[in-house]
């Protein structure tokens, strides 16, 4: 079934059956949502997070509109063994907690179209201790709301008055099922998308990981071939490994039909000939493992770098050396690329690292984790100031810390939501004596354990090169090339000039490394396009290589340099250090 699809005659008989519910038909107690599975939809009990979303607008079904800000209500509470026809009571309990109305008695009175979810939680009996549960995504990317095996309700039209409403019951009747078929005999994490003539797909099962989850874990690969592979069954190629979210889609975008600018220029005489791969590795926590070993997440960087990597270098040509392999991305994908070359120096010869999620934890988006006593406000004698989420390049506030976190502690408590700040505290921090990561502040409150924070030292990039430079100088030298636009959405280019700042004090070895700052530029900016790019990853892979080293997978002349579009260069020169 098609989540959020539903017939316009499903819909009206919905709104005709509940229109005449009023609160004289609950006998005037305070509200409360009866929220069941049907046995028809699943019949073994289940454990997971409900959640019941009202909303005044019933374009769309109520559950697609919720967000951070300007999203309608929504409350979740666990659930644990919930057997078939035996409902869960959302209303004023303790554990319930909602957004952007933390309670539920905060609701005005008024005519809402309600719809209840249940996102699915298993039980993982992990390497490292406890048992935890937590959702499996699917070949989803880890969206609960698209997901197999999670129920939604139809939705249903009710006048709500928190005072006398009494209970509502809500009956999740529909199932999400996988948009692509299972394998037979197999899971859905086993499936791969179909190949076509330059776009292949690796997946492998992970040892690593699946020890460590207790479970079949796979990973995998999208894998973009040049334009000649087949013809030229001699040649060997270097490789852009490209870091960023889940997806299925072939790098870069590419399509065989050549129907936009990147595929006819792929194609193209003009390009160099590389082989690109994009990861897939949505797990329990998030779209994205950020490619490291971590307590929470499991040991991602092991299975890539030692397991995945080596079936790519087998099953395709490719130049199997650090020099000929370079890490690009951006965001989560940013972060990614440069902690894979500091983890891994050994395997890549250098990163190219675009507004990169937080590299100092001094300034992990607006808060000093090691300093700061709160990660929500800024507290003074009289009155506090709340910490900034995200903003425009002009200055205007989008959203603050708190909005967000308190958004993800509605969708899953215990870093459950699927959302930034869990899977950061998830991958950057430290078991908790549960099982679930360790809280590096309150999620209600948003005061900081500063006990915690102190164990995020390893996964702060800039305090681990300080640490290490002298091993991974020699290694790291002319390698590290960073930019960011100056008025990045969420303060990321902070940490960025911290780290740079770091790396200038290196003098032994010095660091050679670049930064680009994009004057005024939001998340997102790049000083170069995509086919600029490959143009200076095959500059740079050239410099890198052995001394004679044939190099038949230019096969055009690099174009000079392009300066970078609206950006500024600071300490080194503005250009890419070759050697």
């Amino acid at each position: 079934m098609n989540l959020w699809k539903r017939t316009a005659i499903a819909a009206a008989a919905a709104v005709v059956a509940t229109a005449g519910l009023s609160g004289s038909a609950y006998g005037h107690r305070p509200l409360e949502f009866d929220v069941s599975v049907s046995p028809q939809a699943r019949t073994a009990p289940v454990d997971g997070r409900v959640l019941v979303v009202v909303t005044k607008d019933g374009s769309t079904d109520p559950i697609t509109q919720t967000d951070i800000v300007g999203g309608v209500p929504f409350w979740g509470r666990d659930v644990d063994g919930l057997r078939p026809g035996r409902p869960v009571s959302i209303g004023m309990q303790a554990d319930v907690y909602g957004h952007p109305l933390s309670t539920l008695d905060k609701l005005p009175a008024g005519d809402y179209h309600v719809q209840a979810f249940l996102n699915t939680y298993d039980t993982f009996h992990r390497a490292d201790g406890p048992a935890v549960k937590l959702h499996m995504p699917c070949g989803d990317g880890q969206d609960m709301f698209s997901s197999p095996g999670n129920l939604y309700s139809t939705p249903k039209l009710l006048h709500l008055d928190p005072r006398r409403s009494g209970p509502v019951p809500l009956r999740l009747d529909h199932i999400i099922t996988p948009a692509s078929p299972v394998p037979p005999g197999g899971t859905c994490q086993q499936g791969n998308p179909a190949d076509s003539a330059h776009v292949k797909h690796v997946k492998i099962l992970s040892r690593s990981l699946s020890t460590f989850w207790g479970r079949p874990i796979y990973i995998g690969a999208n894998v973009l071939l040049p334009a000649g592979y087949d013809e030229n069954p001699g040649v060997r190629y270097p490789v852009e490994y490209a870091f960023g979210h889940f997806s299925t889609a072939a790098p870069h975008g590419f399509r065989e039909d050549g129907g936009n600018a990147f595929s006819k220029w792929w194609l193209s005489a003009s390009a160099p000939r590389f082989i690109s791969v994009t990861f897939r590795e949505e797990n329990p926590f998030y779209d994205s493992s950020y490619m490291v070993d971590s307590p929470n997440v499991g040991p991602y960087g092991t299975a890539t770098n030692r397991e995945l990597l080596p079936e790519i270098d087998k099953e395709f040509r490719t130049i199997a050396q650090p020099w000929a392999r370079v890490t690009s991305g951006g965001s989560t994908g940013g972060w990614e690329s440069l902690a894979s070359l500091v983890s891994y120096p050994d395997v890549y010869g250098g990163a190219f690292t675009g507004y990169p999620d937080p590299v100092d934890f001094h300034r992990y988006q607006i808060v000093d984790i090691y300093n700061d006593a709160n990660g929500y406000f800024v507290q003074h004698e009289w009155d506090q100031v709340a910490k900034p989420d995200s903003r425009t390049p002009a200055g205007d506030i989008q959203y603050t810390n708190a909005d967000e976190n308190h958004y993800e502690l509605a969708r899953g408590n215990r870093d459950r939501s699927e959302g930034a700040w869990a899977v950061w505290e998830a991958v950057f921090g430290p078991r908790g004596a549960d099982g679930y990561p360790a809280q590096v502040w309150d999620k209600k409150t948003g005061q900081i354990d500063h006990t915690v924070a102190a164990q995020w030292q390893s996964k702060d990039i800039r305090a681990y090169l300080a640490s290490h430079w002298s091993t991974l100088g020699p290694q790291l030298r002319g390698k590290i090339y960073v930019y960011v636009g100056d008025t990045d959405t969420y303060y990321l280019n902070d940490a960025v000039e911290l780290l740079q700042q770091q790396l200038q004090s290196e003098t032994s070895p010095p660091a050679d490394a670049t930064f680009v700052y994009g004057r005024a530029k939001p998340h997102g900016w790049s000083p170069y396009t995509t086919q600029q790019w490959f143009d200076i990853y095959a500059a740079y892979v050239a410099a890198h290589a052995p001394a004679g080293t044939a190099m038949p997978w230019r096969g055009h002349e690099i174009a000079p340099q392009a300066q970078p579009s609206g950006g500024i260069v600071q300490t080194p020169p503005s250009r890419i250090p070759l050697r």
